[in-house]
């Protein structure tokens, strides 16, 4: 009957809510403005948004799992996160 939501996967799914809150809120904007400089402006702005997101949400679910799982792995995940970063950055 009554549905039990863990704390860490509530949070996260907020967190992607937000995100994609502001992703059609910045979609409002370029639209409502209607000018090339200010959604370009609106868009790298969004550029900042995305990782942010992403580490919060990994934080979120990691530190969920922190009972379940080791040190390393979670190193290594989030070493793999600082790697996706890196590549979308250098490119």
């Amino acid at each position: 009957m009554f549905t039990f939501i863990e704390k860490a996967v509530l949070g996260m799914a907020l967190l992607r809510i937000l995100s994609g809150g502001i992703e059609i809120f910045a979609a409002f904007l370029m639209l409502r403005f209607n000018d090339i400089e200010k959604a370009l402006i609106l868009n790298s702005s969004l550029a900042l948004v995305g990782p942010i997101i992403l580490i919060a949400t990994t934080s979120i679910g990691l530190l969920g799992l922190t009972d379940r799982i080791s040190f390393q792995t979670i190193f290594w995940v989030f070493l793999g996160v600082g790697c996706i970063l890196y590549g979308v950055r250098s490119g």
